[in-house]
């Protein structure tokens, strides 16, 4: 009592909230306005007394200035006049205000779909210095910030006026309230979701493509068509994909597909029919690829997906042309010398200028090889993820060890990759 008092002395006008917030750590269940209203009740049952009489004018007026009904009538019976009641020295005016900032950010909030909010806040930073001022003057150990207070009662309002639920650690929907700029920013949290795709033609991009290059020959990318869709039915402002490996332009996937995860960002709509959506990919991608098993997931999806492209297990089906005939010898030599065969490879020439040259050894666990004419020859292929199979093929340059083409002394002409199956 003896702090507030010094303070409202010493000429500082605070509202119930700001004066309640330096003492906010104590006591419990007390709103620091309700605190503030307190203080300044006792402190005014001391400045002022009838019998005898004895007044403390300094006290009654920073009460008064701060908003004290009590002491305002009894300066105004003292005085003959009124005192005119200032802004708080700390807030401004902000606390007098969270009905009106709920209510906005509640009208803002209407047009995203949510269940669980978070509110942000920015203040202004001549606020934020005279809070600290006071703080370090008087040795206030026991204050809460103004920021903490306005997240909190304007989230009570909020959710009184929504029905929404505050969630601190996964909000649908972080509320930045911009008490600087006067302005209330919504930031919808991501939406994933995960699904496997087919890519039925050779030339087609995972990514969207920048460069001129003669193996692309369709101007899309296996992002955009799953993308855009999603894009337009969840009313976002963009996406991110998130794909278990890559295949290369001129390779399909097939059979079971990729997994991937979709990561929709800013999105005003939460709850999309993922069947609809499904259905939308396939028809507009006109059988370049298809989409199946569309699932909500969660941001965690993403590294699993990633760590776990690195170990899976896949299997390819390559249609290889030699350069010379292939015998019954050869093909035998291959389907019983890739049997849980670990192969060494050092980074592709082909991908030397953007990646970083280092040896990789992957398991070749099976290699199935069947005659297709003279010179060509169907592979199946068991791998580990992260395995460069056109390398394991024809070798190159021996900086793939060992390899197809490296145990039968025959070089490659050609190679037809698809990826059947992704555990």
């Amino acid at each position: 009592m003896e702090v507030a008092k010094e303070i409202l002395e010493n000429g500082y006008v605070l509202c119930d909230s700001c004066l309640g917030r330096l003492f906010g750590l104590r006591g419990y269940g007390l709103s620091n306005a309700e605190r503030g209203k307190a203080i300044k009740t006792v402190l005014f049952l001391e400045a002022y007394k009838s019998s005898p009489r004895e007044l403390n004018l300094k006290l009654l007026r920073s009460l008064s200035a701060g908003g004290f009904e009590p002491a305002r009538i009894i300066l105004s019976s003292l005085e003959g006049q009124t005192t005119v009641r200032e802004k708080c020295h700390v807030c401004g005016g902000i606390t007098e205000r969270y009905e009106d900032i709920a209510a906005q950010a509640a009208r803002e909030a209407l047009s995203y779909e949510f269940k669980t909010f978070q509110f942000g806040v920015r203040l202004p930073l001549e606020t934020l210095k005279r809070e600290e001022e006071l703080w370090r003057r008087y040795k206030l150990s026991d204050a809460e910030s103004l920021k903490n207070e306005v997240t909190r009662e304007v989230g009570k309002i909020f959710s009184r006026i929504t029905g929404k639920e505050y969630d601190p650690e996964k909000p649908d929907l972080l509320i930045i309230l911009d008490l600087e700029g006067d302005n209330i920013e919504m930031i919808p949290q991501p939406v994933f979701v995960c699904g496997r795709y087919r890519k039925l033609v050779r030339g087609l991009p995972q990514n969207p493509w920048p460069y001129s290059d003669d193996r692309i020959k369709y101007k899309t990318s296996i992002e955009e068509l799953i993308a855009q869709p999603a894009i337009e039915l969840f009313q976002a402002t963009g996406a991110r994909f998130h794909a278990g490996g890559r295949e290369d332009i001129d390779v399909r996937t097939l059979g079971t597909g990729r997994p991937f995860v979709l990561e929709l960002r800013r999105p005003r709509k939460r709850s999309v029919n993922l069947e609809e959506l499904e259905r939308l990919i396939n028809t507009r991608a006109g059988g370049l690829i298809e989409v199946e098993g569309l699932a909500y997931c969660e941001r965690r999806s993403i590294k699993t997906l990633k760590s776990l492209a690195e170990i899976a297990r896949k299997t390819y089906r390559a249609l290889v042309t030699f350069s010379s005939p292939i015998s019954d010898e050869d093909i035998e030599k291959i389907n019983s010398s890739f049997n849980g065969v670990t192969v060494e490879q050092k980074t592709p020439t082909r991908v030397l200028h953007r990646r970083a040259d280092k040896l990789r050894r992957k398991v070749v666990y099976r290699v199935e090889a069947s005659r297709v004419s003279d010179r060509e020859i169907e592979l199946l292929i068991d791998a580990q993820g992260g395995f460069y199979i056109k390398e394991f093929i024809h070798g190159d340059g021996g900086r793939t060890n060992p390899s197809i083409a490296g145990i039968l002394g025959k070089s490659v002409e050609k190679i037809e990759l698809d990826v059947i199956n992704i555990d």
